[in-house]
C-alpha cells in the first residue's frame, strides 16, 4: 500500500499557513506585551535563576559574566566577583532596561545589573537531582558533564571548549541523538515487562503503540524536566508527529513533516527563531533525511558507519560558520558519536544506582588533555552556497554529486591544508 500524501494541494497548504500565522501573531504579541512591561522604565526589578556563571574575559573588571532567566526572558550580565553566586542560585536584581530593543528581548540580550540579592528557595525536584548526581563525582567538572547530558544544565566554559575541540559539542546538547537512546531504551524494557501483561490480559490491543505511548508520555515530562530545551522540543514533537504519521500510514521521512514541525514550534515558541540550537537540530534531521534520500540502498552495515561521518562533515561548513573552533582530533568525533550510543544508557543506569563514578577515571583522563586547535570560521559565500546546493539536492540528484564534491574540498581544506599547507 502505498503511502498517503501528507498535505494533497494548495488550498491545504493556504489553511495551514493562516492557522501558523495565527499562532504566531498571538504569541509574538505576548512576547511583545512583556517586552512593553520591561522596557516601560529605565530599569527593571525582577527575579530569576543563574543559569550559568564564568569569569570576565577582562579580568581587570573583577566581574564575573551571568547568565539569568528570568520568567519572561533570558540575558547575560556582569555581577562583582564579590556576590558569591553558583548555578542554580535565585537571585533579585535591577536590570537597566533602558537600551533594550524587542529584538534584543526575544533573542536574548546584555544588560547591566545593580542590587543584586541571593533568594532562600527551596530546591527543585531537579535541582535535587543534580546535587545527587554531582555527590556521585569527586571532580566537579565531571558532575557538571552529566547534570548537562542528563539534565541540559549549563556546561561549564572549559568543558564547553573541550568539546567544541573534539567537535563533540552535539551529543553533549540534548536532542533527538538522545531522544532516540532514551526511546529505545524504554522500548526494550517496557516491551519485557509489558509483553506478558498484553498477552494474557490485552491481546487484542496493539502491543507497540502502547508502548509508544507510554514512552511519549515520559518524553513530554522528560521535556517539562528539562525547561523545555529547543532541540529536545523539535525532537519530541516530530516523535509525536512521526507516531500520527505511520498510524495514519503517512511518509514518516519526509522533509515536509520536518519543515511543519518547525513551523509548529516558531507559531507556538516565536523566541525560538533565534535558537542556534534548534537551527542546528533542524540542520542535523535535514541531512539525516537527505542520506537516506540518497543512501538507502547502502548496506546497512556499512550505511550505520558511513552515516555518521557524512552528517558530521555535510554540517561541518554551518557549524564552522558560527564556531570557528577546529582541530585534527574532531576526525574521531563520528566514532565517538557511535560509542557514545553505548556510554549514554550506561552511565545512566550507573548513575540512577549511585554509581555514576565508576568510568570517572577514563573522563577524568579525556578531560586533561590538552589537543591544540585554531580558529577558522566559514566564509559567508561558501556558508551561503552550501546551504543552497543543500536544499537543491533535496530535488535533484546532480545536486547531491555537487554537494558531496563540496563537502569533501571544504573538509579536505579545513582538515589537511589549514594544518599542514
Amino acid at each position: 500500500m502505498e503511502p498517503l500524501k501528507l498535505i494533497n494541494n494548495k488550498k491545504e497548504w493556504l489553511y495551514l499557513f493562516i492557522i501558523f500565522l495565527l499562532f504566531f501573531s498571538f504569541n509574538s504579541y505576548k512576547e511583545y506585551n512583556n517586552f512593553k512591561e520591561f522596557s516601560s522604565d529605565e530599569i527593571y526589578q525582577t527575579s530569576g535563576k543563574v543559569l550559568n556563571i564564568f569569569p570576565d574575559k577582562d579580568q581587570t573588571k573583577n566581574t564575573n559574566i551571568a547568565k539569568i532567566e528570568t520568567a519572561n526572558f533570558t540575558f547575560f550580565t556582569s555581577i562583582p566577583n564579590t556576590i558569591e553566586l553558583k548555578q542554580s542560585n535565585h537571585i533579585e536584581f535591577i536590570v537597566v532596561s533602558q537600551k533594550v530593543t524587542f529584538y534584543d528581548f526575544v533573542k536574548g540580550f546584555f544588560a547591566p545589573t545593580f542590587n543584586v540579592e541571593l533568594l532562600p528557595s527551596n530546591p527543585t525536584i531537579i535541582e535535587n537531582i543534580n546535587q545527587t548526581i554531582l555527590a556521585q563525582h569527586q571532580n566537579s567538572l565531571i558532575g557538571n558533564l552529566f547534570n548537562t547530558l542528563f539534565f541540559a544544565t549549563s556546561l561549564n566554559k572549559e568543558l564547553q571548549n573541550l568539546c567544541a575541540i573534539y567537535g563533540i559539542s552535539h551529543i553533549v546538547a540534548i536532542s533527538g541523538f538522545h531522544l532516540g537512546i532514551i526511546s529505545f531504551v524504554l522500548f526494550f524494557i517496557f516491551n519485557l515487562l509489558y509483553s506478558p501483561i498484553h498477552q494474557k490480559y490485552f491481546p487484542y490491543r496493539n502491543k507497540k503503540v502502547d508502548i509508544l505511548i507510554l514512552i511519549s508520555v515520559i518524553l513530554f515530562l522528560y521535556l517539562l524536566a528539562i525547561n523545555l530545551v529547543p532541540s529536545f522540543l523539535r525532537s519530541f514533537l516530530m516523535f509525536l508527529f512521526g507516531l500520527f504519521l505511520l498510524r495514519s500510514n503517512i511518509k514518516l521521512f519526509s522533509f515536509i513533516s520536518l519543515f511543519l514541525v518547525i513551523l509548529i514550534i516558531i507559531a507556538l515558541y516565536p523566541k525560538l527563531l533565534f535558537s542556534l540550537s534548534l537551527w542546528f537540530s533542524v540542520a542535523g534531521v535535514f541531512y539525516i533525511f537527505l542520506y537516506i534520500q540518497y543512501f538507502n540502498t547502502l548496506n546497512k552495515y556499512l550505511s550505520f558507519l558511513l552515516f555518521n561521518f557524512w552528517i558530521f562533515f555535510a554540517i561541518n561548513p554551518i557549524t564552522h560558520f558560527f564556531f570557528g573552533t577546529t582541530s585534527i582530533i574532531q576526525l574521531l568525533s563520528p566514532l565517538i558519536t557511535i560509542g557514545f550510543i553505548i556510554f549514554y544508557p550506561i552511565e545512566l543506569f550507573l548513575h540512577l544506582i549511585g554509581y555514576g563514578d565508576i568510568l570517572d577515571n577514563l573522563i577524568y583522563i579525556w578531560i586533561n588533555t590538552n589537543p591544540s586547535s585554531m580558529i577558522f570560521l566559514t566564509p559567508t559565500f561558501i556558508f551561503i552556497g552550501h546551504i543552497i546546493i543543500s536544499f537543491l539536492a533535496v530535488q535533484y540528484r546532480i545536486w547531491f554529486y555537487v554537494l558531496n564534491l563540496d563537502i569533501l574540498i571544504f573538509n579536505s581544506y579545513l582538515y589537511y591544508f589549514i594544518y599542514y599547507g
